[in-house]
């Protein structure tokens, strides 16, 4: 489970484990983390990846929870929880994986291509929404210091 900021709880995502395991699912663990999707080195993904064992199922609650890293880097993490031999499951991104495990020939070159296509496109959906906030963000600054209305991050002021 990740979150951005300090500022922000993972109340909303904890129902995730209810959910796994009222599907019959044993959850062999849970990492919490208030870091920025677009590092890699976050520590609790790092130890996730640490401990993963072969056939576990890492699931993101949305693709955006797991990387907002630019696509290669991306890829990268998702082939780092491949090498463990367990699989990233995340809601609502197609999931053939079982479909490809009992397909042969070319119906398997298929299936595990398509999953690979979809995932490699939500992984770059979620860069794109990413880079998108952060340019909003931006020029919001921008329209609201040309207004006279901008005091810059709590964080960053001063108490006078």
């Amino acid at each position: 489970m990740r979150v951005s900021t300090d500022a922000q709880d993972l109340e909303r995502q904890e129902s995730l484990i209810d959910a796994a395991k009222a599907a019959g699912f044993y959850v062999a663990g849970v990492y919490r983390e208030k870091a920025s999707g677009a590092r890699a080195d976050r520590a609790e993904l790092l130890r996730m990846i640490a401990d993963l064992q072969p056939g576990e199922v890492v699931v993101a609650e949305r693709i955006d929870r797991i990387s907002r890293l630019p696509l290669a880097e991306a890829e990268r993490l998702v082939a780092s929880i491949r090498a463990k031999g367990a699989r990233l499951a995340v809601p609502g991104v197609v999931d053939l994986t079982e479909l490809a495990a009992e397909a042969k020939g070319v119906a398997k070159v298929v299936l595990e291509s398509v999953q690979d296509m979809l995932l490699k496109l939500a992984l770059q959906i979620a860069r794109d929404d990413y880079e998108d906030r952060r340019e909003r963000q931006r020029q919001g600054v921008e329209l609201a210091k040309e207004a006279g209305r901008y005091a810059g991050s709590p964080r960053f002021q001063c108490n006078k």
